[in-house]
């Protein structure tokens, strides 16, 4: 491990954690520290980048293929490096947080893949952050158990063969860890701190166990994002002193401007790409946020009303096929965010009919695989993939070339025939504050509604809230929403909540906190590119 030494790191404005030690040891922050000296400056570059296009987008109101990369599409001759073992058979993934009782339930959950969630599923305090690391190393030596207080119910691994395989997910480029600065003050990207703890600790433990280290890239916006993961992943394996190509990632294909450099994205990544994913919740967050101030053709409609069947959609997904199976890559499908209720069964078989449904089109369409939010809703998840793929791993020699997508039927917002509604504003406006709420109290995946709302959810409702409010939209009651309305809605809901809860619960939690958080993200003239940052501002720990 011969590298020049790096600046040293400090902890600043965390409370010491039990057995922070065995994570943050000095040589995985001076691993941690080199990432930062060395790539931090091009996260730098890229995220003024990301400005630079958005601009151009309010500008132009329109996004196409590149010209400049034209030759790498046309390129019939490139594919990705072939899947290790352990990835290539993907059919069901489940998802969520790091915290220990979640770690052995969804490595226990009859999952192929367990996206180990660091970014939307996880409010970033310094314990989930550090814990969430903690709790992975004890899963892979096999000291990790848990009791639950409340139930004294017991959780412990089954055996390893049984045990999903990992792919983990650091945060996006867009944040940074405040408790971690180098000598200067500069805080280290939230990406770099989640990735290079993980892989540090674990890639070698992770080879001998017969896997490796597998990542998910969330929130990229072009193929040069790609090709930054792609040069830090080269350094690490180099570091540590691993074989290149042991790495894998997978890119979640969640924001709109990443839907026209699929292919890109994978050639960048060709000898650590595993797949890409169809992100939704952040891909339409994505696609209000760039075209915000496009006029009516881009507003959208309630965010339930858009499900995956809109044509635009439809380009997306099949187009993620396409470019998947062309090059050699799993294409893997979007969340079932149901979670199934103990009191009703009618709800839970309506919704496991929806789930059947929406997984049924996704094997059918050629996806590999596909998210589930819920250890019940794998054997649904699994069934319908089963029917499609039997024995075989994946269904990677369907190359749907029977695809053809036009830069324009991606953001054909107008061709979904559905309207804004007063039912919706009040949706997102409930999401909004009670995640918010949970989110401020250090919880990234919460249920809610009966389904699992991460971040990606509270962004729509918010982006949404905003887009009807600056686009003049009249809602089915023939009410026009402004910013009057989105206040009275959020006071009633409020009030509601505190009817629901009790005075003592919501005079505990962060309700009126997170009313006013939600109020100014969806309600500002200057539109925050995240949520996620100026909450973080408000997040202790």
């Amino acid at each position: 491990m011969s590298a020049p030494a790096p600046s040293p790191l400090a902890i600043v404005d965390a409370e010491p954690l039990p057995r922070q030690e065995e994570v943050l040891t000095d040589a995985a922050l001076a691993f941690v520290a080199e990432l930062h000296r060395r790539f931090t400056p091009r996260r730098d570059e890229l995220l003024a980048r990301r400005a630079e296009r958005r601009a151009e987008i309010a500008r132009t109101s329109t996004l196409d293929f590149l010209p400049e990369t034209a030759a790498i599409r046309a390129d019939d001759s490139w594919k990705v490096a072939p899947a290790p073992a352990a990835l290539n058979d993907r059919r069901v993934e489940i998802t969520g947080p790091t915290d220990r009782k979640m770690t052995i339930n969804a490595l226990n959950s009859g999952a192929r893949v367990w996206l180990a969630d660091f970014e939307d599923a996880s409010a970033p305090t310094w314990e989930n952050v550090v814990t969430g690391q903690l709790n992975l190393i004890d899963a892979y030596t096999r000291n990790i158990d848990f009791t639950d207080e409340r139930t004294g119910k017991s959780y412990a691994l089954r055996p390893n063969e049984e045990l999903a395989t990992v792919v983990m997910r650091p945060r996006g480029w867009h944040l940074n860890e405040r408790h971690l600065v180098d000598a200067g003050g500069t805080p280290v990207p939230g990406a770099l701190v989640d990735f290079g703890l993980y892989f540090f600790h674990n890639a070698q433990r992770l080879l001998d166990l017969g896997k490796g280290p597998y990542f998910y890239l969330p929130k990229t916006e072009s193929h040069l994002e790609a090709r930054l993961w792609n040069d830090v992943f080269v350094f690490a394996q180099d570091y540590v002193g691993i074989p290149q190509g042991t790495v894998r990632a997978t890119v979640l294909i969640e924001t709109i401007t990443a839907a026209y450099e699929m292919e890109e994205i994978l050639y960048e990544l060709r000898d650590h790409a595993a797949g890409l994913n169809a992100g939704r919740w952040d891909y339409l967050f994505s696609i209000v946020k760039n075209f915000r101030d496009g006029g009516p053709r881009f507003v959208l409609p309630d965010r339930n009303a858009v499900t995956m069947t809109a044509p635009f959609m439809r380009a997306y997904t099949e187009l993620l096929v396409r470019t998947c199976h062309k090059r050699g890559a799993h294409a893997i499908g979007g969340m079932a965010a149901f979670i199934p209720s103990r009191k009703d069964a009618e709800v839970n078989k309506v919704a496991f009919e929806k789930v059947r449904a929406d997984k049924d089109r996704e094997a059918a369409d050629g996806f590999d695989g596909s998210w589930v939010a819920h250890p019940d809703l794998v054997p649904i998840a699994m069934e319908s993939f089963d029917k499609v793929l039997g024995d075989r791993p994946n269904q990677k020699d369907r190359l749907r070339e029977d695809v053809q997508v036009k830069a324009e039927d991606l953001i054909a917002i107008d061709s979904l025939d559905a309207k804004p509604t007063y039912g919706g504003l009040v949706n997102a406006v409930q999401v909004g504050i009670r995640y918010i709420e949970a989110w401020l109290r250090g919880l990234g995946a919460v249920a809610i509604f009966n389904l699992m709302e991460d971040a990606a959810t509270a962004e729509i409702s918010r982006s949404q809230i905003w887009q009807w409010i600056n686009a003049g939209v009249v809602l089915d009651n023939g009410e026009k929403v402004t910013a009057e309305l989105a206040r009275k809605v959020a006071a009633e809901e409020l009030a509601n909540i505190r009817e629901e809860i009790g005075e003592e619960a919501f005079a505990a939690g962060n309700w009126q906190q997170a009313h006013d958080l939600l109020l100014q993200v969806s309600l500002d003239e200057d539109y925050a590119d995240f949520l996620t940052l100026p909450a973080y501002e408000q997040l202790k720990g």
